[in-house]
């Protein structure tokens, strides 16, 4: 279970990125396409939301990325399931009130031989010290849109 970016490694992280990208563009069909039915998208309040509450939430204009950073510290692939650990950062408004999160993260995502979907999102808020500490330059990943 390495965490270098091998073929495997390269396609999750290339998803991740599209997956950010969508809803920054606020292209949600793209989005949708690549999240499975049964999507479990945590929030850093708590709350949780299917695919069909989340989409409508990014469609309804309640949920709208202004900005995202993010940065993945790991992906641990095992059978077909994909665990990707990392940071993020993010300027969102949320009904109407404009928000900045600092978030740790996992996102999982899963196979069935002909393509990887994203399955379930889990935010943590980060702590100041944690918000401090290095993340890998390597993998660092900055997306920004139109406000």
């Amino acid at each position: 279970m390495s965490t270098t970016l091998d073929t495997g490694h390269a396609v999750i992280h290339e998803l991740e990125n599209k997956r950010y990208k969508a809803v920054l563009d606020q292209d949600y069909d793209q989005f949708e396409g690549l999240c499975h039915a049964k999507l479990t998208y945590g929030h850093t309040g708590g709350n949780r939301d299917s695919l069909a509450t989340y989409l409508g939430k990014l469609r309804g204009g309640t949920l709208r990325y202004h900005r995202i950073e993010h940065a993945i510290a790991d992906i641990v692939r095992v059978g077909d399931v994909a665990l990707v650990t990392g940071q993020m950062s993010a300027e969102i408004t949320v009904s109407g009130s404009r928000r900045t999160l600092k978030n740790s993260y996992l996102a999982v995502w899963v196979t069935d031989a002909e393509a990887w979907k994203f399955l379930a999102y889990q935010p943590t808020p980060l702590t100041a010290a944690a918000a401090a500490s290095p993340r890998p330059a390597q993998v660092r990943q900055e997306m920004d849109t139109k406000s």
